[in-house]
């Protein structure tokens, strides 16, 4: 039985929509024992807007700090509401949302079914709020649904390739601190979250990853969130808006590489994680990812295999990462169409692909 559940959201500058996000937690069908605030660097009335839900909202705690130089960053900021959350959280869980987010009413409960299923990490989906999505301009849309079209299929490949029983398709590929929920034993064993200036939701996830936390891509599980063009966070969707609105960016999301790149990563994987159950054939891996079999028995000694596949990721030049170029998006799709329709024939090394 999951003893605690705390609630974590780093606040700065929210005034105008903090108090739907906190509405929505009021409302949840199964409260949070502690919902955490950190107002960081407020300049508007957040403090107060806080302050008039914490009047009815018994598990409303608020929190506060200045953050400054390098430290004064979202990252820095969820960081530290996260470390305070773990502390009040026990052996329980910690759910971690945005303070212009706003959480389905069964949020907390169909995150702790998915925690009592088995998964120690569960990431939601996020979708831009109706009315302000509505101002976007279509070209901007069209290049969202190519890019998610495009990690779809990559994913998918993958998860035929080597599928993760914590994780089955169909799931999604969001990794966003709209909604992220993660055990504090998890969390521990990862180190704590991560401290980076930007990008922290993905970072904590690569960190758990890591540490084989078992994390489960929910699908449906959506969370609202705005599309404004005045972020509050380097490099988040505000900003990306922004920078697409003023020219058509070359790259696609970094996360993203070639169809071919994904079908060989997610082999090469599959093939590592036969030797870290045991079976033969580091001489022939070895020798395939050009790097010998020697790297890939100093692998095979780490404690994790996440932390196994990184280190054999960094070393070879066969999974040396590629950028995917925007106009290649559509092409690729169809390539990884094609790679996942010709899988029974591509089978090698005796690899057994997911049905």
């Amino acid at each position: 039985m999951i003893e605690r559940f705390v609630v974590a959201i780093p606040v700065r500058d929210e005034e105008q929509r903090l108090s739907a996000c906190l509405s929505a937690l009021s409302r949840q069908t199964i409260p949070a024992h502690d919902i955490l605030l950190l107002l960081n660097n407020c300049r508007d009335n957040s403090l107060q807007v806080a302050k008039s839900h914490a009047a009815c909202m018994g598990n409303l705690t608020i929190l506060e700090c200045e953050l400054t130089g390098p430290a004064a960053c979202a990252g820095e900021a969820r960081r530290r509401v996260l470390i305070e959350a773990g502390a009040r959280a026990g052996a329980g869980i910690i759910l971690t949302t945005d303070a212009d987010a706003v959480v389905p009413d069964d949020w907390i409960s169909r995150n702790i079914a998915l925690i009592a299923e088995g998964a120690e990490v569960v990431c939601g989906e996020i979708a831009i709020d109706p009315d302000e999505a509505a101002a976007i301009p279509p070209h901007l849309h069209e290049y969202q649904a190519l890019e998610q079209a495009c990690r779809a299929a990559l994913d998918h490949l993958d998860a035929l390739i080597d599928p993760d029983p914590a994780d089955p398709w169909p799931r999604h590929q969001e990794n966003s601190g709209a909604s992220i929920v993660v055990t504090a034993a998890a969390l521990a064993r990862a180190g704590g979250p991560p401290a980076v200036g930007c990008g922290e939701d993905r970072a904590l996830i690569a960190a758990l990853r890591l540490v084989d936390g078992r994390i489960r891509h929910a699908p449906g599980l959506a969370v609202c969130v705005s599309g404004r063009l005045d972020g509050r966070a380097a490099g988040g969707m505000a900003e990306t808006i922004r920078r697409r609105l003023a020219a058509h960016d070359e790259w696609a999301d970094d996360a993203l590489e070639p169809a071919i790149d994904a079908y060989r990563r997610a082999l090469a994987r599959a093939r590592l994680r036969r030797l870290w159950a045991g079976e033969a054939g580091v001489q022939a891996l070895g020798a395939d990812l050009l790097i010998g079999a020697p790297a890939i028995r100093e692998a095979l000694r780490e404690s994790y295999f996440g932390r196994a596949w990184a280190r054999v990721q960094a070393l070879s030049p066969v999974l040396a990462r590629r950028r995917l170029a925007v106009g290649e998006l559509a092409r690729q799709v169809k390539q990884a169409d094609l790679l996942r329709a010709q899988l029974p024939a591509l089978a090698l090394n005796g690899v057994q692909f997911a049905d």
